[in-house]
């Protein structure tokens, strides 16, 4: 990906990405369909941190490096503040925790916090990314 236009579209069509599975983790919840919720929600900020990391020219093939990147990147640098790398690595152990460990009732209370903390992280990344795309070479 070379041209800076290319690198814009991608990160806004990550964000765009990102609001899709928000919209969907709500729809789940208000259907009671908790274990989706968490996955979505989850969905939602992974999406936000590859968006974010499209205007460093980063990538990586698993979600944990995703996660590292992110907070080397974005959270260490000042740029986004540390509860955000926190908001994530939370919906990622919860969004395995749903979908490999748990055969229990998942409570509504936990899929309502990982919605919760997905609409504060993606409200933050959405606010920074224009910041971002308008500093790319």
């Amino acid at each position: 990906m070379n041209s800076r236009e290319d690198r814009a579209a991608l990160a806004y069509g990550r964000i765009d990405q990102a609001h899709e599975a928000l919209d969907a983790a709500r729809l789940l919840l208000g259907t009671g369909h908790y274990r989706g919720t968490i996955n979505r929600a989850y969905y939602a900020i992974f999406y936000g941190i590859l968006g974010l990391l499209v205007t460093r020219e980063l990538g990586t093939s698993s979600h944990s490096g995703a996660l590292t990147l992110f907070s080397r990147e974005f959270i260490k640098t000042g740029l986004l503040p540390r509860r955000l790398s926190k908001l994530a690595r939370h919906a990622f152990d919860a969004r395995l925790h749903v979908d490999y460990e748990a055969l229990a009732e998942i409570p509504r209370e936990e899929a309502e916090a990982t919605l919760q903390d997905a609409e504060v992280f993606l409200r933050e990344v959405t606010e920074l990314l224009p910041k971002l795309v308008n500093d790319l070479e």
